[in-house]
């Protein structure tokens, strides 16, 4: 492999595959050889728009941070996985020494880096790409038999899995989900692991609700811009994961009084009107819940041993040539659900 190829965001409308040098791993570092990389929502924010809320393109940034592939080398005196081992990727590099990680909050890390990232400067290269050098220690190997096209969920996954234990014991409760997106989905499929009894699920497509059944949802309603066909509801808690102030409200009010809410998708940029005092006289509980941590080892043996329903979640997967196609599709939630690129085509070799 003389270079490798590099799907790198330039700016709003701007998305390019690039051929660049081969990475080499360093003390300490492995070099992974891709096979899939999910595109995530994140992804195509740097794309349509060049940032990701306040997080904006000040360079060129390969991005992507859901991959799984093959041990390809290891840098010197390095102690690393055999040559060949499928891995997943753990996308955190986290300080270490802030207050947030002493208390074992990695995902909240006060100087945390992301896979394909612009929250710094200079910005976190990602992984979608044919080589990525990590830390060995964010390398993680697959359960054996676990295949490698549904272990690329396994990042999305964790975030989901994350949100759920934010809620706590989910076990036999009412749960509201809106928004049937990628993470909405694999939240649905993390709470029927959790054992949670009943589960609503919203969105404005009927596609995306269709996916949501097939992973867990006891229940789908198809919203416009207000909650219909919600009315006497009275969740136990509620999961946010459309990213849509109008998903927020529905969740405040689709609770029963002294319920949960668990804000996980992110908000558009600045201040978001919320109900506040319905907030304050339900007396409900509101948490955020942010990445994820430790998650990715429990997920990968949760897809592998079928507790964790998510395949139906992955609608398409496309070559690496036809990454353009990818994008556009993944930018259709009436058409797609999780929208993989495949690096294991003829131009890999």
């Amino acid at each position: 492999m003389s270079s490798i190829r590099a799907v790198v965001a330039h700016g709003a409308g701007d998305l390019r595959v690039e051929q660049r040098e081969v990475p080499v791993p360093g003390p300490g570092e492995v070099a992974v050889e891709v096979r899939y990389g999910g595109i995530c929502g994140s992804d195509l924010h740097y794309w349509r728009h060049g940032a990701v809320g306040e997080f904006r393109l000040r360079e060129p940034l390969v991005l992507g941070h859901e991959i799984v592939g093959h041990v390809r080398q290891a840098g010197p005196g390095t102690q690393a996985l055999p040559l060949g081992t499928p891995v997943a990727v753990h996308p955190l590099a986290s300080c270490g020494t802030c207050r947030q990680c002493g208390a074992g909050r990695r995902n909240t890390c006060l100087d945390a880096g992301y896979l394909g990232s612009a929250a710094r400067d200079p910005h976190v290269q990602g992984g979608l790409a044919d080589v990525l050098v990590v830390p060995a220690e964010r390398v993680l190997p697959l359960p054996e038999g676990l295949d490698l096209r549904l272990a690329a969920l396994a990042e999305p996954a964790s975030v989901a899995w994350h949100a759920v234990r934010q809620a706590g014991d989910v076990r036999g409760k009412r749960v509201l989900v809106t928004g049937a997106g990628p993470i909405g989905c694999l939240v649905v499929a993390a709470l029927r692991a959790a054992g949670a009894g009943e589960i609503t699920v919203t969105d404005v497509h009927e596609e995306p609700l269709a996916v949501a059944r097939a992973v867990g949802a006891t229940s789908v309603v198809r919203v416009g811009s207000e909650p219909d066909g919600l009315d006497g509801l009275a969740a136990d808690l509620a999961i946010e994961s459309s990213g849509n102030p109008a998903g927020l409200r529905t969740c405040v009010y689709g609770v029963d009084r002294g319920g949960l809410v668990v804000g996980l998708g992110l908000l558009p940029p600045g201040d978001t009107p919320v109900a506040a005092n319905a907030v304050i006289t339900r007396e409900l509980r509101l948490v955020g819940s942010f990445r994820f941590d430790t998650e990715l080892g429990e997920v990968l043996r949760a897809l592998s041993d079928g507790r964790l329903p998510a395949d139906p979640v992955i609608s398409s997967v496309l070559p690496v040539s036809r990454t353009d196609e990818a994008f556009r599709l993944a930018a259709e939630p009436a058409r797609s659900c999780k929208v993989l690129l495949d690096f294991a085509d003829p131009a890999t070799a």
